[in-house]
């Protein structure tokens, strides 16, 4: 627990220097293009990043988050690509198994009032892994639908020509995942991996806060989040799950209707112990911390995103599962 605390102690000072030397650059005075494009994307910091389970029975592959840190109102599609290993075996020389784990979601965040926020995600999964002797495993449909509400507390306000200063948004809210995905518990009988799902087979319940800061076309933005995971019809439960991340990043204005973002970032989640018939699960918690570049263009309404997600360290299921990358591409109006 210890050597636990220390790690994470270590990650969020990293996590506060990345802060600190966005808040002590100097940005430089932008042009006339840039005021007229900034009421265009006022919303241009919103990472509302939230949490999911590791692998494959995650809506959302972790931190890759539930919106794309560019508008606050969007419908699109995103696909999510992430690759694992998983020993087949309990020894430390046992072979691994490779895993590939693929969502396409349709999201989109909807405003219900000036101050209130819904997120939804429906995903369908489709994984395989291949075993040891090249055999595959294959599961798909439809995976676990999410719907989460967010109060803004603070609110981005569009910078005008004449006063131009530093902006902040608070939103904290939660909401629930829904058992909408197939949880099949043969796919646990041997696998070191239980995450090998299309859902996790529980009612989940969500809580979030998101603060960030823009000046200019320069921003940045923090989260942390908390999954509270129930067990499900099968006597299984998931441990609970803690999420945290920032993201920096610059906006280049190129037209008045282009504009180029790249986005820099670190996440990282803890994973709880997994639980069946209310006895602990061996090698089923972890956490990992990951490093992230992200690219976005838009054209007026439309956006394509480009994400990627590398381990920095990780101890996944007492090191016998492995995330080797992920990665994202998301095309949404925005509106």
């Amino acid at each position: 627990m210890m050597k636990d605390l220390k790690n994470f102690n270590k990650k969020v000072i990293l996590i506060v220097l990345l802060l600190s030397s966005f808040l002590n650059a100097k940005a430089n005075d932008t042009s006339n293009l840039y005021k007229s494009c900034c009421e265009k994307h006022s919303n241009i910091f919103d990472f509302d990043e939230e949490f999911c389970d590791t692998c494959g029975c995650g809506s959302s592959g972790g931190s890759m988050g539930y919106g794309t840190g560019l508008n606050n109102n969007f419908i699109g599609v995103r696909y999510i690509r992430q690759q694992y290993r998983s020993r087949d075996g309990i020894f430390n020389d046992s072979p691994w198994i490779q895993e590939n784990f693929n969502t396409i979601q349709a999201w989109g965040n909807f405003p219900v009032s000036d101050r209130i926020l819904i997120n939804t995600i429906v995903p369908f999964q489709f994984h395989n892994r291949v075993l040891p002797d090249n055999t595959e495993e294959n599961i798909s449909g439809l995976g676990d639908m999410s719907v989460l509400v967010f109060y803004n507390v603070l609110k981005i306000k569009p910078d005008s020509i004449v006063s131009i200063k530093v902006e902040h948004y608070l939103q904290i809210g939660g909401g629930i995942k829904l058992p909408t995905g197939a949880y099949d518990q043969e796919n646990n009988e041997g696998s070191i991996n239980p995450s090998f799902q299309l859902g996790n087979g529980s009612l989940d319940y969500i809580l979030g806060l998101n603060y960030g800061f823009s000046y200019r076309n320069w921003g940045v933005s923090t989260m942390l989040n908390y999954a509270i995971k129930t067990e499900n019809k099968d006597n299984y439960h998931f441990g609970d799950q803690f999420n945290y991340g920032v993201n920096a990043y610059k906006t280049y204005y190129l037209s008045n209707t282009v504009a180029v973002t790249p986005i820099v970032g670190l996440a990282g989640e803890f994973y709880g112990e997994n639980k069946e018939f209310n006895s602990p699960v061996a090698n089923t918690k972890g956490d990992i911390f990951l490093g992230k570049l992200s690219l976005e263009t838009s054209y007026n309404n439309y956006s394509l995103g480009l994400v990627s997600m590398l381990p920095i360290s990780q101890n996944l299921n007492s090191n016998k599962v492995e995330l080797k990358n992920r990665t994202s591409i998301y095309l949404n109006i925005n509106f």
